[in-house]
């Protein structure tokens, strides 16, 4: 059995907070948490220093590798970030490449 997992405490969530399973919409400092095992990335936030965790509206979701999960982890920080009652973003869009710069003149 194949996992991993990431931590991102100190997220603050932006207006509008993120969408969870247990608890509704939650905003404020979030920790972020990101299992992947066997192909499956679970995401949970709690609000920082609490013990309670919430599922992340949208978990868990079909993630083929652990680098794939790991690039999903930091677009979930980046959803809690935009807040709008967030949830688990598509994770076929997170490892796409950045776009290619132009060529300097």
């Amino acid at each position: 059995m194949s996992w991993a997992s990431w931590t991102t405490s100190g997220v603050f969530a932006g207006a509008g907070g993120v969408r969870t399973e247990e608890a509704g919409i939650v905003g404020g400092d979030l920790t972020v948490h990101t299992t992947w095992a066997d192909g499956q990335a679970e995401v949970a936030v709690q609000f920082s220093g609490a013990s309670d965790w919430f599922t992340l509206a949208g978990s868990p979701v079909r993630c083929p590798t652990e680098q794939a999960s790991r690039a999903f982890h930091q677009a979930v920080v980046e959803a809690v970030r935009a807040g709008g009652g967030a949830t688990v973003p598509d994770p076929r869009f997170t490892e796409q490449a950045a776009p290619p710069q132009p060529e300097a003149l």
